[in-house]
């Protein structure tokens, strides 16, 4: 048996590393690397807080502020419009515009990838509103505020507003996307007309956009729209901060237009016209009521009419005013304006004879009047009061020794009647008519124009030619507002309307007592506007109608014209209806009626007393015997 085997003894660390042993690691190096990298960092983030703070600070806070602020318009209180006695016409009531920020249905902001388009078919239904329009609005990351629909109820916003609360609900359980967060609403207004269609011809109306868009509304619009304010101020998360301050700059609101209308006489020429139209199942009508002694027109009325409060569901071809866009060939109306050349020009007087055959030859036609008849012999107040033509060609021609100078003298008094101008009421869309000049009247038109054919004119000119001569020759230029009132509340009345004298009073008194004749002779045509206690003067008219689309004679006008007390005038009214096809067709079984219904509502409103005083018209015939 062997021994154990001693055990082996271990070398040393000097034996196994040969002559020295292997050295232990210095710390110092690695700890001077992540000292520099540290420093790197500190000194990079130092580099970019000074270039956030110092360099760029007014780039980024500018950036911050876009993002924060939001600055949108406040919209100015438009002006009431009302008539003479205060009586609101067109009003303002509390609305909301919905409005939104593009910016938060984006993608980054919203976290919803089709974020508009979710927005857009949520409002399309309540707004009433295409549903990619809207989507089109709220895509618009070139822009900050996007108006999605304007002047909407508060029960609109408050809808919108409910639905909101119930995506953000939903979105907290992780049930829904919350895409409204970026619709607001800004406080505005409505424009409401609280009367309907009651003027609407006059008043107009307003866009979408809240700007007047026909009538006065368009007119007067600088002054009823005031001036637009500016708010800017803090958001968050799509919901104003209230603490964040806000700047301002506050809108100013418009004026109140006070206009000459009466909203009783209004009503009443409306409603009789309209009624009119529907037994005549004409195109249409107008009635102008004016006083005849400041020019102002109380009444101007259309028919068919519509509503300005709900233009989208309205006729287009309703929605201007005819009775200044119309024009239209007066006929016998007219010839008061032949024979004020006549007798102011002393050409004739009021008991002149004037022997009318049944048929005139002219130039090339032969003239005749409404009705066959044999010869008549009457005055040139008879002429008046049977409307005949061949009667006023005949007292038109001694206006001079020639036909053209005669001509001449005829068109200064047309003129000066207001015929082919402006009436001066500066209305969008106002015809002037046509009044060609006397050298270039045809053959047949130097005879047809003295007894109101081969020219046009609208219906405030018509009536306009009335109220000239109950105002003792002189005219005054229509008007339809009184005044305003602006942000002080002080009323400012309108300048005063341009006077122009036409005849002599003499003359307009002769004038005056002719057309009395016509109403209340038993041999005058004007029979049907007899008011019982008050003296009448008018006159009827029958003429022939153009057709705005043909350009040819289609039909008839019908008017009638007048005013009253005739001893002491205080209203004009003037009636045309545009080609009735029902029943009868002429000015004083058409017009007649609603001259009176009118003129009889008018006197009683305005408190005038009756005459009390009867006349029983001037001689109408001679005897040729004599």
């Amino acid at each position: 048996m062997s021994s154990p085997r001693p055990p082996r003894p271990r070398r040393g660390r000097a034996e196994r590393g040969g002559s020295g042993g292997l050295p232990l690691a210095n710390p110092r190096p690695r700890l001077r690397l992540v000292g520099l990298g540290l420093t790197l960092v500190m000194l990079a983030f130092a580099v970019r807080l000074v270039q956030v703070q110092a360099v760029g600070a007014a780039t980024y806070t500018e950036q911050a502020a876009l993002n924060r602020y939001v600055t949108v318009p406040l919209a100015a209180e438009r002006g009431d419009i009302t008539d003479r006695s205060g009586t609101s016409l067109a009003t303002t009531v509390d609305a909301y515009d919905i409005t939104a920020d593009p910016l938060l249905f984006s993608e980054a902001e919203s976290g919803v990838p089709d974020a508009p388009e979710q927005a857009a078919a949520l409002l399309a239904p309540i707004l009433g509103r295409d549903e990619a329009e809207l989507a089109d609005l709220l895509d618009d990351q070139d822009s900050r505020y996007a108006v999605l629909a304007r002047a909407q109820t508060p029960q609109t916003w408050r809808q919108i507003r409910d639905l909101r609360g119930t995506l953000a609900e939903q979105a907290s359980k992780g049930t829904g996307d919350q895409v409204l967060s970026g619709v607001f609403a800004t406080e505005t207004a409505k424009r409401v007309y609280p009367n309907e269609d009651l003027a609407a011809a006059v008043l107009g109306f307003v866009n979408s956009e809240g700007e007047g868009a026909g009538g006065l509304e368009a007119q007067l619009n600088a002054a009823l729209a005031g001036e637009d304010g500016l708010v800017t101020y803090a958001q968050s998360g799509g919901r104003r901060v209230p603490t964040a301050g806000e700047r301002e700059q506050p809108p100013v609101p418009g004026s109140d237009i006070e206009l000459t209308l009466d909203r009783d006489i209004q009503w009443a020429a409306q409603n009789a016209i309209a009624q009119q139209v529907a037994r005549s199942e004409a195109d249409g009508g107008y009635v102008v009521v004016q006083e005849t002694t400041t020019g102002e027109i109380l009444a101007l009325a259309n028919s068919p009419g519509y509503d300005p409060n709900d233009v989208a569901s309205a006729n287009p071809d309703a929605l201007g005013n005819p009775a200044l866009q119309d024009a239209f060939e007066p006929g016998s109306t007219s010839k008061l304006i032949t024979m004020a050349a006549v007798l102011e020009e002393e050409a004739a007087a009021t008991d002149t004879h004037v022997t009318v055959p049944n048929r005139l030859p002219r130039a090339d036609r032969s003239f005749a009047d409404h009705e066959e008849h044999e010869t008549l012999y009457l005055t040139l107040a008879g002429v008046l009061a049977h409307s005949s033509n061949i009667g006023t060609i005949l007292a038109a021609e001694e206006l001079g020794e020639t036909q053209p100078e005669a001509n001449e003298v005829l068109h200064s008094y047309l003129d000066a009647f207001g015929f082919g101008r402006p009436t001066g009421l500066g209305f969008p869309g106002e015809t002037a008519g046509i009044l060609a000049p006397p050298g270039d009247w045809n053959a047949s038109q130097q005879y047809t124009v003295p007894f109101g054919q081969g020219l046009s004119v609208n219906a405030v000119q018509a009536a306009s030619v009335y109220s000239t001569v109950a105002n003792g020759g002189e005219r005054i230029a229509p008007t339809l507002v009184r005044g305003w009132s602006g942000e002080d509340g002080e009323f400012e009345p309108a300048p005063e309307p341009e006077r122009t004298r036409v005849v002599g009073e003499e003359t307009a008194e002769q004038l005056s007592r002719m057309l009395e004749t016509v109403v209340a002779s038993e041999e005058g045509t004007g029979s049907a506007a007899r008011i019982p206690g008050y003296r009448v003067a008018g006159k009827t008219g029958t003429s022939n109608r153009v057709d705005p689309e043909t350009g040819a004679y289609s039909g008839y006008t019908s008017s009638f014209a007048g005013f009253a007390p005739a001893d002491a005038p205080r209203v004009t009214v003037y009636c045309a209806v545009q080609n009735p096809t029902e029943g009868a067709y002429t000015g004083s079984e058409v017009c007649g009626p609603v001259f009176n219904e009118v003129m009889a509502f008018s006197l009683a409103a305005l408190q005038v007393p009756p005459t009390g005083t009867e006349f029983a018209g001037l001689p109408v015939t001679f005897d040729p015997e004599e």
